[in-house]
Order: structure tokens, then sequence, then C-alpha cells
């Protein structure tokens, strides 16, 4: 991987805007760091402002502004905005700075005094569309003399007429002008897509050089062109729980029981490993009351993380999820979004499970199969995926393994990620024992003492 990221660097390193497609677990983050870092060094940048996804501000940007850049200073720019203003404007000023792009908003006035001469957007899809908000801010606080690179591994995956926004986020006037970028998107879309119904456009035939033309100066590199990377990739992905997640977690962290003013049910937990279990629940988004209902809360931000994680992946998608109804909810929130998902859990026959797994290895219509660990960890040969989303971890560390294992088959192709989703102190402390292979009941009970006073 090392000659990939030494070639994304000196894309970087020679143009004022720059784009980075490397598919997720290729070395984006470091290449940039890296590039970044020698700018500062020689004096051509001064200050650095990404904006990237809350799941990773501090799992990803600052673990790794640690290892790579130990001596740059760097803050995550997140929380009220007094936090964030005295975050911005602490002296001396942070060298780097991470926000996530509906933040930004909130201290525009303080990011545009700030002196930033480089903006790095991780996830750039995220503004792919030109009539948002967040897109309309950034593009105002960018201006036409701040260098732009922008990083994603999935760029205009869904429509040719993605790369407008990503194009228009990024190039400098003159470059939209030498490279033929219309004036808006709806130019664009008529250069790139025809009409064959009164709602349906689909890519004309050139569209796909239309979009390379406009995409420059771009580099990519796959997960299979990089050979010193392991076949499996893993990814921890920090997903902040909604408030009212984070209210009743406490709730029932501390006091064993909790009243659900909203469905007027209640939870008790009886003994230390019952109350770790509802807290995942409600982690994960469902909880079981006393009475046996279902409690739902609001997890917007997890599900968010996933439709992500989905686009950029290349491949078929595996979620796994321990309780059921978090299975349900998963997959009607994605066949809502238009993601054909399908599920696997204790209840589905024989006969149905084995026309799921027919449809999700051969028809692209089935792009994401959401699992129970107990049900499908076992025997399924699942490689038309190569990326396994952990959407709430399990306690046992065979199923964990087992799970892992359905696409780290003989007939997988592609190299593997691993990503796993946590917001809470419970499930990041549970991951990091089934890492280490958690064996015994003991070990549960002091994860729960573990966390016991440990904020979320």
């Amino acid at each position: 991987m090392a000659h990939q990221i030494k070639t994304a660097d000196h894309l970087v390193l020679n143009q004022k805007s720059a784009m980075v497609f490397n598919e997720q677990g290729t070395g984006k983050t470091a290449s940039c760091i890296w590039a970044a870092d020698h700018l500062m060094n020689q004096g051509l940048v001064s200050r650095v402002l990404v904006v990237a996804p809350l799941s990773t501000l501090q799992a990803t940007w600052i673990t790794d502004l640690h290892t790579f850049a130990p001596h740059r200073t760097a803050a995550v720019c997140h929380g009220t905005k007094t936090k964030r203003i005295n975050i911005l404007e602490r002296a001396p000023a942070y060298e780097w700075i991470i926000i996530n792009p509906d933040g930004i908003s909130t201290v525009k006035n303080e990011i545009a005094e700030g002196g930033f001469d480089l903006i790095i957007i991780d996830e750039a899809n995220a503004y792919k569309n030109p009539s948002t908000r967040r897109f309309k801010t950034l593009a105002r606080l960018k201006g036409t003399d701040t260098s732009c690179w922008i990083l994603t591994g999935t760029p205009a995956t869904q429509s040719p007429v993605d790369a407008y926004g990503l194009a228009a986020i990024c190039l400098s006037p003159e470059r939209r002008e030498a490279q033929g970028l219309p004036a808006n998107k709806t130019r664009f879309r008529d250069l790139t897509m025809y009409p064959v119904s009164r709602f349906k456009w689909v890519p004309k035939p050139d569209a796909t050089s239309v979009v390379h033309r406009i995409l420059q100066p771009a580099i990519r590199f796959s997960k299979e062109s990089c050979l010193d990377l392991p076949d499996t990739v893993y990814v921890d992905r920090i997903v902040e729980m909604t408030k009212e997640q984070t209210h009743y977690y406490r709730i029932l962290r501390d006091q064993f029981l909790l009243d659900h003013k909203k469905s007027g049910n209640q939870v008790t937990a009886v003994n230390a490993a019952t109350n770790l279990n509802k807290l995942l629940q409600i982690s994960g988004g469902c909880c079981y009351s006393d009475s046996g209902e279902v409690i739902e809360f609001d997890i917007s931000n997890r599900l968010q993380v996933v439709e992500d994680l989905i686009a950029e992946s290349l491949s078929k998608v595996l979620v796994f999820c321990p309780f059921r109804h978090t299975i349900e909810l998963v997959q009607k929130h994605l066949n809502t979004r238009g993601i054909g998902a399908e599920v696997i859990m204790g209840g589905v026959s024989l006969r149905k499970r084995s026309e799921i797994i027919e449809r999700f290895q051969k028809f692209p219509e089935t792009k994401v199969l959401v699992c129970q660990p107990a049900a499908a960890g076992h025997g399924l040969n699942l490689t038309a995926a190569s990326s396994v989303v952990w959407f709430s971890p399990v306690v046992s560390v065979e199923q964990y393994l087992q799970s892992n294992a359905r696409i780290a088959r003989p007939a997988q192709k592609l190299k593997m990620t691993i990503t796993r989703l946590a917001g809470s102190a419970a499930e990041s402390k549970l991951y990091r024992m089934l890492s280490d292979k958690l064996k015994t009941h003991t070990q549960i009970v002091n994860l729960y003492n573990d966390i016991l006073h440990v904020d979320i």
C-alpha cells in the first residue's frame, strides 16, 4: 500500500484541487495527513479543516493524526455552539480542526475567520447535492483560493448526476470551465442522461467519459491493488447515540430500572449481566420491557451510518444484529430508502432461507442481507458480500467469529472489510473483548462493572 499512498501524496501535493477515490481501507486518510503535513512544513498550508461524518471524527481522523502526525495539534469541533467557538478560537490555534458537515453552519463565521487554507472533505458524497444548505454553506466558506481535497470510495455510483456536486464543491471556477462543467445540475443531467418516461432518466452512452472528464485531477486504488493489505480490514465507527437513547441508557445503567414515558412500559434489570444486555438493546435501538413489549428508540444516527457504508461498498453487504426487532427495523428502513434488503433470523424457514440466500448470491436486486448471528453465523456461503457491518455486538465469541467467516470463504475474490458500530461504552468495550476472544461469563459481568461509572 505504500506505493499507492505515495502516489496519492504526489497528486494532492501538486494540485490545489484533488480527488481521492480509493476504496475504503486503502489509506485515504493517512495519505492526506502526510501530504498536508508536508505542505505545512513548506509553509504552503497553515491550518486544515477536515469535514467528515460524525462517526469518523474521533475514531478515524484524530486516531490517524495521532499516529501519522503526532507533532500536530488537532481537535474535534463538536458539541454546543459555545464549545465549538472555543475550539475554533483557541490560542494558540489548533492546526487541524475536524468537524461534521451539519456542524459547519453553526460556526460558519468563526470558520470563515479561522485562516483555513486547506479543506479536506471526507465521504464527499454528503456534498453531491448542490441545493442543500450544507453544500451552499461550505461553498461560500471555501471561496476560490482555498485548496480542497475530496475523498470518497464511491463517486457517482447511484447516478452520473451525483458527480456534478463533487466537481462543483472541489474545483476552482477556472477548472470547472476548462473541464466543461455546466453552470448547474440540470444542465449536467441533460448532458449525461436522457428521459425514457416522465419520471425515469437513464445514462447516455458517453456518460462515463463525461463524468471521468469532470472528476479530475483524481486518483483511485482498489483494495485488490494494495498487495500489502491484509485479506480482512477491521474498521471501528463511533456512532453518537440520540438524545432519547442517551437519556434512557443512563437511567438504566445507574438505577437498573427505567420507565419509558412514551410507551408506558417498564424495564427492570435484575442483575449486572441482564443490565448489560438491556444497555446493548438500547444502544441498538429496541429494548424489551418487563411485559414483553418492544420499546423502540430513535436510532437515526446509526441508520444513516449504515446507509453510508452500504453506499461505499462495491459489493453486497451483510449487516449483523443480535436482536430480531432491531433486524426488522433496519430492513424496513433500508427498503424505504430503495435499498433491497432481506432478512435471515430465527423463525425464517429453511426453504425460505435457501431462497433468500440464492437471491442474495445471484441477483443484484438484493443488496443487503440483515442477519441474526445465531441464525446465520454457521455454514452459509455469502461471498457475494465482501463487507460486514456489525449493527450491534454479540456476547458470544463463537457467533462473532463464525459470522465474520460467512464472507471469508474459498469463493471470495475481494479484500474484505468488517465495520463495527458502537455508540456506547458497553458496545465499545464488548467489541474489544470479542477481539481478545472473550470466553467466560465472569468477564461479561466484569464488563458491566467496568462501564458502571463510565459516561457514554
